[in-house]
């Protein structure tokens, strides 16, 4: 590994855990800049192992709670309601990605121009979401009714589509269906966990026979750096948003998707 393809790895894995658990697409950013920076991974395996490492970093900082709602759950019906919302939230990932894998990683993930475009398209609806969001009802993460769970579910799938974002489409779910910004945003990060981790396990056990092991290097330092990041990111993020809303990181993609639109063209 060259110190070129080692810097580009620093940079893509900050780049994957600064923009992971924010609503402005880490899929859709690492697709470009790798497009732009000349670098491809068998299968897009770099990209979706690394944030792995943004998953780490969730598990990492809500630990003990998730301790506390595990060792509850045989004995208090709202852990275990917690966490049957979660599954329930993840079920349709599960179907619709398996589904559609090849489509997704052989059509969508190769096409950067739909990639901006869903980019811009996206933080216009943030923008319009974060002014016009009912009135919160639910202002507690883990104890959304499984319900409203199971319509997040269904609008994380939209997130198939690179750069539409995960966390930006639960996120802008579930502010519509009642939830404050900050209970949104943490139901967000927990959903994240079996979702991206099962899309690790499926993607790494598809493209088994494509792997390069001399990438695994590269897959490491970007790892690290996505770790890193993200748990700087998720520290920062809840008070932000509590405060300010979501109109920053709408402006956001805006901005990024219409200078790739317009380096794609040129």
């Amino acid at each position: 590994m060259d110190s070129s393809t080692t810097l580009i790895a620093v940079f893509l894995g900050l780049l994957e855990g600064l923009t992971e658990f924010i609503p402005v697409s880490s899929t859709g950013h690492l697709l470009l800049a790798g497009h732009f920076l000349g670098f491809d991974s068998a299968g897009k395996t770099f990209e979706v192992v690394i944030q792995l490492g943004a998953v780490l970093a969730i598990l990492t900082i809500y630990s003990a709670k998730l301790f506390d709602v595990f060792r509850a759950a045989p004995h208090d019906p709202a852990a275990r309601r917690f966490i049957l919302s979660v599954l329930i939230a993840f079920l349709p990932a599960v179907f619709i990605g398996i589904l559609a894998h090849e489509f997704i990683k052989t059509v969508l993930f190769e096409t950067p121009k739909l990639i901006a475009v869903m980019l811009i398209l996206g933080g216009f609806v943030l923008l319009f979401v974060d002014r016009v969001a009912p009135e919160p009802r639910h202002h507690d993460a883990m104890r959304l009714p499984i319900s409203m769970a199971l319509k997040i579910g269904f609008i994380q799938c939209l997130a198939m589509i690179p750069g539409v974002s995960r966390s930006g489409s639960t996120i802008v779910g579930a502010l519509m269906l009642g939830a404050s910004r900050r209970a949104a945003a943490e139901f967000s990060f927990f959903l994240s966990m079996p979702t991206m981790a099962g899309a690790f396990a499926y993607d790494l056990f598809k493209n088994r026979d494509v792997l390069d092991t001399s990438a695994m290097g590269e897959i490491a330092i970007g790892f690290v750096m996505a770790f890193i990041s993200a748990v700087l990111v998720v520290r920062w993020l809840l008070g932000y948003v509590s405060r300010h809303g979501y109109a920053l990181f709408g402006w956001w993609r805006i901005i990024v998707g219409s200078v790739a639109l317009v380096a794609l063209y040129l």
